[in-house]
C-alpha cells in the first residue's frame, strides 16, 4: 500500500505550499485517483513519491516503510512510475526501452533471464505496443510514445504503480484500452494503482476512491459518487457544471455548462 501522511511540499522562493498536510491511503487492488485543476498539486505529489521533491513535513510510505528508507533498486522493483512528461534520450528501439524496465532487478552486469524476456513481452501486449517493438522511439507518435512508457512500467513489476496523466495525447479508444488495463492490474493482480487524471468520467467509471485537491490540500476524498456533486466541483474548479449519470454504466458524470466569458 501507498500511504501519504500529512504531507507538506514548498517549492524555493514560493509563498505557499504546493502541498499542505496532505493524507491518503492508495491499498492494493484498488485504483485510487488523484484530481483537481491545474496547479493543485497532483504532479507536485508524484515528484515526492519518486523522492525528486524533498519534504518539508510528513512521510509517504510503501507498505509502512519510509520511502526514503528504502533504497532507490530497491524502491523501483517494487514501485513503477509513469511520470507526466519524458523525452526519449536515445534512438532505440522500443523493445529495448520497455526492457529498461527490468534494469531494476538486473543491476549494472547480471544478464536478462527467460523470466525477464517474459516481462517484455507481456508488458508489450499489454500497452498494445508490440507492433511497435522495433520502431524507434523517436519515430513514435505522442500516443505511441506515451503507451511505451506504460509498458516500460509493466515490464518493472512490483504491486505499486503510480500514473500521472496516462492517457494524454491518446484517443478514445486507447483511453478506455489503459483504464481497462488498470483495472484488470488492481482488481485481478491486486496492485496498488495510484492515477493522476483529468479525465474525471472515466476516473469516476474506473476508479474505487478520489481524493480531489484544491491548491495544495484535500478538498474532498471518497467514492466516485460522493466526490462527483455539482457545488463540490464548482468550487473547486470555479466553473458552472451539471453532474448527471453516464447512461452506459450509471456513474456520475460531469457535464461542465457554458460560462460567461470576460470582456
Amino acid at each position: 500500500m501507498i500511504g501519504v501522511r500529512e504531507v507538506t511540499v514548498r517549492y524555493p522562493r514560493a509563498r505557499a505550499d504546493a502541498l499542505h498536510g496532505v493524507s491518503l491511503d492508495a491499498p492494493r487492488g484498488r485504483i485510487t485517483a488523484i484530481v483537481g485543476p491545474n496547479g493543485s498539486g497532483k504532479s507536485t505529489l508524484v515528484r515526492a513519491l519518486l523522492k525528486r521533491q524533498p519534504l518539508v513535513a510528513g512521510r509517504i510510505e510503501l507498505d509502512d516503510r519510509s520511502i526514503h528508507d528504502i533504497p532507490a533498486r530497491e524502491l523501483a522493483t517494487r514501485l513503477a512510475v509513469v511520470t507526466q512528461r519524458e523525452e526519449p534520450a536515445f534512438p532505440i528501439e522500443v523493445r529495448e526501452y520497455v526492457r529498461l524496465g527490468r534494469f531494476p532487478h538486473l543491476g549494472t552486469w547480471r544478464a536478462p533471464g527467460e523470466e525477464d524476456r517474459a516481462a517484455v513481452e507481456r508488458a508489450l501486449v499489454l500497452a498494445g505496443v508490440e507492433e511497435l517493438a522495433h520502431r524507434r522511439v523517436d519515430t513514435l507518435s505522442g500516443g505511441e510514445w506515451q503507451r511505451a512508457r506504460l509498458a516500460r512500467a509493466l515490464a518493472q513489476g512490483g504491486m505499486a504503480i503510480v500514473l500521472d496523466e496516462p492517457t494524454t495525447f491518446l484517443d478514445v479508444a486507447h483511453e478506455m484500452a489503459v483504464f481497462e488495463l488498470l483495472s484488470r492490474l488492481a482488481h485481478q493482480d491486486g496492485q496498488a494503482v495510484l492515477l493522476v487524471s483529468h479525465q474525471l468520467n472515466l476516473v469516476a467509471r474506473f476508479a474505487d476512491r478520489m481524493v480531489l485537491l484544491h491548491r495544495g490540500v484535500v478538498a474532498a476524498a471518497g467514492a466516485p459518487l460522493e466526490i462527483m456533486q455539482g457545488p463540490v466541483l464548482e468550487r473547486v474548479y470555479e466553473w458552472p457544471v451539471v453532474v448527471a449519470r453516464d447512461p452506459a454504466v450509471g456513474a456520475p458524470m460531469l457535464v461542465p455548462l457554458r460560462g460567461r466569458v470576460p470582456r
